[in-house]
């Protein structure tokens, strides 16, 4: 009784072992048919959609032709078919031509894939040469600080002595700096008095060129445009002046003679005193 058992277990497995391995054969059968299907879509002369098809399904060969959506040729397992079956195979079509359409989005699909793959992969190399490319800059970056290092504490010594430097200049400015503002407090004093010399001068000038109209030299202030008063003589207008009306005037304007004075837009002589027909 054991023995039967085991002779038919046996048997069960050698069979079980057959169709496994005529199942395999027959996918590898199908899956070489399959490179063998084609789908063609065209345009005719009229411009009408041509398509050819061979496609493999379910254990039975498909070879169709369509001129404008309509069928004109149908061969199943190499047996043409008449054109009055046509509608019998309408599912059977419409199976294999949605799984075409299908396989075709795939396929795209696909060809993006392995575009977008060596898109990636290029990528990954020049990633792979730039990550190359920066480490040999990183050693020579490294190499760099280094000796930057070096450098950074030879001139931190130098700016330590300079910082001694600094702070006895420092002293010196603040000295300076008193001295300095000493002597802005006398130029404002100076400015002062420069200020109200320049008045007093303006007042005189008016005083001279009244006397001058007075004493019948010019007619009046818009003919005059120069006068000169030194240790030489005067004149008005570029004309030498008397003696007697210099002396009057040498002696009235006493300062003004002895400084070498000038009035007018001319030249004149910078170490004397000198006012402008625009300052009057």
């Amino acid at each position: 009784m054991k023995t039967k058992f085991l002779k038919y277990s046996l048997l069960s497995m050698l069979a079980m072992l057959t169709v496994i391995t005529l199942k395999a054969q027959q996918t590898a059968d199908d899956q070489s048919e399959r490179y063998n299907n084609y789908d063609v879509i065209g345009k005719d002369a009229s411009g009408r959609t041509v398509e050819t098809f061979q496609n493999f399904y379910k254990d039975h060969e498909y070879k169709l032709k369509s001129v404008g959506g309509k069928i004109t040729s149908l061969y199943v397992d190499g047996v043409k078919i008449q054109p009055d079956k046509y509608a019998q195979y309408n599912t059977v079509i419409g199976h294999i031509k949605e799984q075409m359409r299908l396989d075709r989005i795939q396929a795209r699909k696909d060809q993006a894939q392995a575009l977008k793959d060596e898109a990636q992969a290029r990528v990954d190399r020049q990633q792979a040469m730039r990550d190359q490319q920066q480490a040999e800059k990183d050693r020579q970056q490294a190499d760099r600080e280094q000796v930057q290092a070096k450098k950074d504490q030879e001139d931190a010594l130098k700016d330590q002595a300079q910082a001694k430097l600094d702070q006895e200049q420092a002293v010196k400015d603040q000295a300076q700096a008193k001295i300095d503002q000493e002597q802005a407090l006398k130029d404002q004093e100076q400015a002062k008095l420069d200020q109200k010399q320049a008045e007093e001068d303006q007042r005189m000038m008016k005083e001279m060129i009244s006397d001058l109209i007075k004493d019948g030299i010019v007619p009046d202030e818009k003919s005059l445009y120069s006068v000169t008063l030194d240790s030489n003589g005067m004149t008005v207008n570029d004309k030498k002046q008397p003696e007697d009306v210099y002396k009057r005037y040498r002696e009235k304007y006493k300062r003004w003679a002895d400084y070498n004075f000038s009035y007018g837009d001319g030249s004149y002589n910078s170490r004397g005193i000198h006012i402008s027909v625009r300052e009057k």
